[in-house]
């Protein structure tokens, strides 16, 4: 089709201009008023517009603006959002929109040091953006935001007069506080203690003022006092939930189809307190259907008790996920919900939300019913029970159940699987530890959990649930939040490309990623002695996982069309997702309000900001509870791997535990170790010896610090034999960042 000329003034260029002239973004209305385009010529404008969109040329935002792609101003707020495979941190602008090249900070800004608290993830700073040949940017800080009302969770450490000092616990922080006068009286020694700096000293210690204090800190569930005040993890309930939720009367089966004679079965773990989940698979009767299989996913309706804006859903909101702990969960729903009216006990009658897939013998979908329902668990079992039962070793109610129940469910997940197969989504085999902790909340050991193909069952029945679920509201045209995954960038593919040649696997860099050349690199390094590391780099190089009213598929499972459905007892996301149905398929009351349809992009980004709140205060719970249980074997010697490399020094993961420490460059020996970036190792600057990233490696631990979670190790491996480095190539060795940014500082002195 041949386009009429463009009016006069209407130019790419034109447009360029107009955009940048108002800060990189403007309505396509703004456009036409600055171009002073009118009348007919808008039909020219919004097509030049389409076409600039797709060459890449212009972004939209969140709001539908234009803008211009990879655009920053010089000096700008970010916030500190990850570390790249060799933990330098990364940043993203606080209040942009859209894709933007990555921001590094500079070598040596936020390290901190005397006085002065280490920048990490999550903390937001006002910097000043320097723009890199390879289109990065470097940034370094010009202030730390936030830090005048920053709330420091510390241990009282008292002296024989009554004096004190204010330890922190966060492990960035390399200072110490002074209590205001008065103060101290508030803790005895060994008190953890919430505090709020009373002064911003540009000399000497600061002062703090004691807000709350918490309980003593050597107890054995201090590892998770700390990590949810660390991280501002709400506890508790406020009190008007808890009121709404005494007044709460379970619901009726009125209005609902009946579902109590289909025998839907929960598959938990063993230790699972609720049951928001329940599968059943039989034979598809329909002839024009030979050798399919229907599948019933049934869901604890919990928009049935937790009504739009009541105080148990503003609640529920602000937690947005539950949070999981070795020694307790802290839900985001009051346990009369979680544990009882909304989980599927077994033999007691319950409301659901349930979803019909039918599947062809080929494991496609053929179609899918959402369904207000009223169900009855016939049995609640573990992994491990059902999959006994599968096996051959089956006791017990498992037993009973194989060949009515567990036969066909399985039979249904093989083909299942098949298309599952057909479709090749990411096979990154990250394995699991739990830390197993007794009443007191003493670690009794640390085991890696076992995936069974009752856990792939039950997960790829989940998956086929979510998916029906995005496709069903797109189908009515509804806004929804998907959970969407992005592509890897090209800066972590590039760096995987570096990666793979030391341990004699390639990818050419011209490569777009996809799940199957992903895939294609595992398979070749399956059974190899670095199988691990690069399933752990592969692993890093991917994007996060995030909450959007944007779809833009999710890439890990190689899906186009993904929500969350299935979980609404611990995702505030499923629940917009089950009220969002409820109100498009016309099931009843409680449906999504227009309220909650218009709030939902912000509902995503504050979930998706719960989310990472919630796995950071997990993990970080997790590495204080190993470090207490290690604490008594200081000394003792360790077999690990190297899983990070860096300026200061290299990352180990012991084998025995899963648990990551540090060793310092300083423990490497008397020669100096420089970090080569593009090899991924620390290099000797004078023997050209290496310890590099994967490499198996014994060592001892010098220190383990409960309170912060950190190990310290000394590598008692001797390094891999090198190549001597000439003199004048040392500057080579070291980290291509650290010469780039020397360019940096050298174009700007000659500008």
């Amino acid at each position: 089709m041949t386009h009429s000329p463009l009016p006069d003034g209407l130019t790419r260029d034109a447009i360029l201009s107009a955009i940048k002239a108002q800060g990189g973004r403007l309505g396509k209305r703004e456009i036409a008023k600055a171009l002073s385009i009118r009348g007919d010529d808008r039909i020219a404008l919004k097509r030049l517009l389409k076409d600039m969109e797709d060459e890449g040329s212009l972004t939209r935002t969140a709001g539908r603006d234009y803008a211009l792609p990879n655009e920053l101003p010089s000096v700008t707020v970010v916030q500190v959002i990850d570390r790249d495979v060799d933990g330098e941190l990364l940043c993203q602008p606080l209040k942009g929109e859209g894709e933007y090249p990555t921001i590094r900070l500079a070598p040596g800004e936020g390290a901190g040091g005397k006085n002065e608290r280490a920048v990490g993830i999550g903390d937001k700073l006002l910097v000043r953006l320097s723009p890199e040949d390879d289109g990065q940017y470097e940034a370094r800080i010009i202030k730390k935001l936030g830090g005048s009302a920053h709330k420091i969770l510390c241990v009282m450490r008292k002296n024989e007069n009554g004096s004190g000092r204010l330890i922190p616990v966060d492990r960035r922080t390399k200072y110490e506080l002074i209590p205001v006068k008065g103060e101290s009286a508030k803790a005895n020694d060994g008190d953890l203690v919430m505090c709020r700096l009373s002064s911003e000293k540009r000399y000497g210690l600061k002062t703090a003022i004691i807000e709350e204090v918490i309980g003593d800190a050597n107890s054995p569930r201090a590892g998770s006092i700390i990590a949810l005040a660390e991280h501002g993890v709400p506890t508790g309930f406020g009190a008007a939930e808890l009121e709404y939720v005494k007044n709460i009367a379970p619901v009726g089966m009125e209005g609902r189809e009946d579902l109590r004679d289909i025998p839907l079965i929960t598959i938990d773990p063993a230790d699972a307190r609720d049951h928001d989940d329940a599968v059943w698979a039989g034979p598809d009767e329909d002839p024009t259907n030979k050798d399919g299989w229907v599948v019933l996913v049934a869901i604890a309706d919990v928009a049935a008790y937790v009504i739009g804006d009541s105080p148990l859903d503003q609640g529920a909101r602000a937690r947005g996920v539950s949070v999981y702990l070795p020694d307790r969960v802290v839900p985001m729903l009051p346990e009369r919900l979680s544990n009882d009216l909304c989980s599927l006990r077994e033999m007691e009658e319950r409301p659901c939300l349930a979803v019909r897939m039918v599947f062809d013998r080929n494991g496609n979908k053929k179609s899918h019913r959402f369904i207000r329902g009223w169900m009855r668990s016939a049995a609640k079992l573990a992994y491990e029970e059902a999959q006994a039962a599968i096996d051959g070793q089956g006791t017990g109610k498992a037993e009973t159940l194989k060949k009515d129940v567990l036969e066909p469910l399985w039979a249904a997940y093989r083909v299942l699987k098949d298309a599952r197969d057909r479709r090749d989504p990411l096979n990154i085999d990250a394995p699991e530890r739990k830390v197993r902790v007794n009443e007191a909340g003493e670690v009794t050991g640390i085991e890696r959990r076992e995936r069974l193909e009752a856990h792939m069952l039950i997960e790829e029945m989940m998956i086929q649930a979510n998916v029906a679920a995005a496709e069903a509201l797109e189908e009515k045209k509804s806004p929804l939040i998907y959970r969407v995954h992005d592509e890897p960038g090209s800066e972590k593919i590039d760096s995987l490309a570096d990666f793979l040649p030391t341990v004699n696997l390639k990818w050419t860099k011209a490569e777009r990623p996809t799940t199957q050349r992903f895939n294609k690199v595992l398979d070749m390094a399956r059974g190899s002695d670095h199988w691990e590391t690069v399933n752990e780099v592969v692993l890093r190089s991917q994007s996060q996982a995030v909450y959007d009213v944007r779809n833009i598929g999710h890439f890990g499972l190689n899906l186009t069309k993904y929500a969350h459905f299935t979980s609404p007892i611990r995702r505030y996301a499923d629940l917009t997702v089950h009220r969002g149905l409820i109100r498009a398929y016309k099931l009843g009351p409680n449906g999504q309000s227009d309220s909650e349809q218009v709030q939902l992009e912000r509902i995503a980004e504050d979930t998706t900001a719960n989310e990472r709140r919630a796995m950071a205060a997990e993990r970080d719970a997790v590495d204080r509870f190993i470090a207490n249980w290690l604490s008594g074997r200081v000394g003792g010697e360790f077999e690990g791997r190297i899983t990070g490399v860096t300026r200061f020094g290299a990352f180990v993961r012991l084998h025995e535990t899963g648990a990551d420490g540090l060793c310092p460059v300083s423990q490497l020996g008397n020669e100096y170790f420089r970090h080569d970036e593009r090899a991924h190792a620390l290099v000797g600057e004078g023997s050209g010896n290496t310890y590099r990233l994967g490499m198996s490696v014994k060592v001892r631990l010098l220190e383990a610090t409960p309170l912060t979670g950190g190990l310290l190790f000394e590598i008692l491996t001797p390094p891999e034999a090198g190549k001597k480095p000439p003199h004048r190539s040392h500057r080579r060795d070291s980290a291509r960042r650290e010469d780039r940014s020397s360019r940096s500082r050298l174009r700007r002195r000659k500008k």
